[in-house]
């Protein structure tokens, strides 16, 4: 730390990505990449042409992206936000709506950017406790009176919440911004966007990092009431206008209109998660009923910090978190049938 850092973030706990290795090929099951390419139509529209129009800004109004999400869900283009992935997004929310010395309640075991943002923008946050299986409890959240960020499905447990669930907590803090993080909607067909018509205080957040297999070119957006995309909208334009790249427009408007491909690629996913719950179930692992694209195992004999390091050791990457209540647990990302045979080999071996 340099002697100029700004005493307000000198005690800042920056959030840990996954490990980005490249000193030898591994199987990489840490972050929740989707094995899968870009559709080949995404892979097309990145053409000459686009290149050689990178000297121009990228259209800070992002109209072709807003408009195809806008047409893809049913809503106004003025419903919708897009950031540089959904962090981005998130972040410009909670500075929004939060502010310094504002409220947000999230889950104690989720997404650890929530945190972050919070002790970075100076917002009081609240952690509620999972129930002991790591469920969410609704009527924790239930005219609470404070801002909420809740992943649906949670990130690590990959646990979900019905649409009915989501709809208590968003009608019993109507004063109160609701912000449901989707990352990993696709995999479980749970999303809260129906209810958008119903709320002018609920904000839908997705990804093209997960389902999409975009996480490269980092897009993520938000779906809410016009009112809220203007206030999002304006943190954007005193901050930065251009804050998605003219090829990231480009190649997500696209992937919007192959749906098909990605609806494939995530019933492949899907059954390959299923697959593997099984095999490891077998192996003695207790799982949660991940509705994601990773499973969240523990072994009752062998460490998670042992199995990670040694399958790391074996070229397998696996997300271990040594956080309390989680710190015997494994994220495994679902790969291709052919990265699950190669992980398996190698914690067949390991154990």
């Amino acid at each position: 730390m340099s002697r100029f850092l700004a005493p307000a973030y000198q005690s800042l706990v920056p959030y840990t990505p996954g490990e980005q290795l490249n000193d030898r090929t591994y199987i990489k099951l840490n972050t929740n990449e989707s094995p899968f390419p870009p559709a080949p139509g995404v892979c097309r529209v990145i053409d000459e042409a686009r290149m050689r129009s990178l000297h121009l800004y990228s259209d800070p109004t992002l109209a072709a992206l807003t408009g195809a999400l806008a047409a893809h869900f049913g809503v106004s283009p003025k419903q919708v936000f897009c950031g540089n992935g959904s962090d981005d997004v998130l972040a410009f929310a909670i500075m929004a709506f939060c502010g310094k010395g504002g409220s947000l309640a999230c889950p104690d075991v989720s997404y650890s950017f929530y945190p972050v943002f919070a002790d970075l923008f100076g917002v009081n946050l609240t952690q509620i406790p999972l129930a002991e299986d790591f469920t969410i409890r609704v009527d924790d959240y239930v005219g609470i009176g404070k801002n909420i960020v809740i992943a649906n499905p949670n990130a690590p447990t990959g646990l979900s919440l019905c649409v009915d669930e989501i709809e208590r907590i968003v009608a019993s803090n109507p004063d109160n911004i609701v912000m449901i993080d989707e990352a990993y909607v696709d995999f479980s067909n749970d999303t809260c966007v129906s209810l958008l018509a119903k709320y002018d205080n609920l904000m839908v957040v997705q990804t093209f990092s997960k389902s999409r297999s975009l996480a490269g070119l980092r897009v993520g957006f938000a779906l809410a009431s016009e009112a809220i995309i203007e206030d999002l909208n304006k943190i954007k334009y005193s901050f930065n206008p251009y804050n998605v790249n003219t090829l990231s427009i480009t190649a997500a408007a696209e992937a919007i209109k192959e749906q098909a491909y990605y609806d494939k690629c995530v019933a492949q996913i899907v059954e390959q998660r299923e697959k593997t719950k099984q095999r490891l179930a077998g192996l003695g692992f207790a799982l949660t009923d991940s509705k994601t694209n990773f499973v969240f195992a523990r072994h009752p004999e062998k460490k998670a910090e042992e199995l990670y390091r040694a399958l790391r050791e074996r070229g397998v990457l696996v997300r271990y978190f040594s956080a309390p209540r989680i710190d015997n647990y494994l994220r495994i990302t679902i790969g291709s049938e052919e990265q699950m045979e190669g992980f398996f080999a190698e914690l067949m071996h390991i154990l």
